[in-house]
């Protein structure tokens, strides 16, 4: 059996923000099975990492950013902004889903993991989440 619902994340500045809760707001899950979480955009991602200290988010933005730096003379899709392009590059490399089997009624994560959102775009506005629930 699967349960599917769209939640609306709201705004975020450009970074790693942990979602868990707003994305779980509301979400009733079953005893045992998986969830999956797709993001329905091309210039942020979704990953799991650490969810206790705030610095993990910070370096995350200072080395993706080094790896994959703005206002490179060799990119031609530029029209929305020196930010788009390595959005796109950036959502490509992190993923646009994630799946978290689910044990107890509970999301399975370790005691440190939360879902991120990776928002790589300077005012990426509202960003919209399918989340589908296999039992």
């Amino acid at each position: 059996m699967i349960t599917q619902l769209q939640v609306n994340l709201s705004p975020k500045a450009r970074g790693y923000h942990l979602v868990t809760d707003e994305i779980m707001n509301g979400v009733i899950l079953p005893s045992t099975g998986f969830i999956h979480v797709f993001i329905k955009h091309t210039s942020a991602a979704l990953t799991i990492n650490e969810n206790a200290d705030r610095d993990v988010r910070i370096d995350f933005e200072t080395m993706v950013n080094r790896l994959i730096p703005e206002n490179q003379s060799s990119l031609r899709h530029t029209l929305e902004g020196a930010d788009d392009m390595p959005a796109h590059i950036k959502a490509s490399l992190f993923g646009s889903s994630i799946m978290i089997p689910i044990t107890n009624g509970r999301l399975n994560l370790g005691i440190w993991q939360g879902i991120y959102l990776c928002e790589f775009r300077n005012y990426g506005g509202c960003r919209c989440v399918v989340v589908s629930i296999y039992q």
